[in-house]
């Protein structure tokens, strides 16, 4: 096994921009955001003051992390722009996000999130599947949230809908120590 934990500068997180959601998916956001800031990665996310987004950026801001944030041009006309970014990528729309996103990211790990959440995680994996990378999306399984998806893609592989196996697809973490542990054989 390859220890790659240094070697993995830019990490892109993926999650909500809702603010109503349980107190545990912020705890966490901040445990990450804390980590990658300490430990003098850079922070690769949506560039929003919102939800889990806002609370990772300030967590990993606060402990010395760089912070890059990928925002479309809507969400620049409507004032959702961070304030703590180091550097602003202004993207026309979220497809282009998503791919400078990925494209800056050595690793990518996704908190919960919604709609746009789950758009991004299966860009990554649909990527993967065909070759364009070789990113797998590290899922942080807070309070049993993926559940329903680990249990989708299980369902796909079993049904052979995969081209190859789960784990060149997806990593799952429970908590900070996992994550750490994940990164240590992460392929990009």
């Amino acid at each position: 096994m390859t220890d790659n934990r240094d070697k993995i500068s830019n990490i892109c997180v993926f999650c909500s921009a809702c603010d109503g959601i349980r107190p545990s998916y912020f705890e966490a956001a901040r445990r990450l955001g804390r980590w990658i800031g300490s430990t003098g990665k850079t922070l690769i996310y949506g560039g929003v003051d919102l939800g889990l987004m806002g609370c990772i950026a300030e967590a990993a801001k606060s402990s010395g992390g760089r912070l890059i944030g990928i925002v479309p041009g809507k969400f620049e006309e409507d004032g959702k722009a961070s304030t703590l970014c180091d550097e602003i990528i202004n993207v026309p729309d979220l497809s282009a996000r998503k791919d400078r996103m990925v494209r800056l990211a050595d690793a990518v790990i996704a908190l919960p999130g919604g709609v746009g959440t789950m758009d991004e995680v299966f860009t990554v994996m649909a990527a993967t599947s065909v070759g364009y990378h070789r990113k797998r999306v590290l899922l942080y399984d807070i309070d049993g949230f993926y559940d329903p998806l680990i249990r989708l893609m299980t369902t796909l592989s079993d049904e052979h809908f995969l081209r190859h196996g789960l784990d060149k697809y997806m990593l799952v973490a429970h908590d900070i120590d996992e994550i750490i542990t994940s990164l240590q054989d992460y392929d990009r």
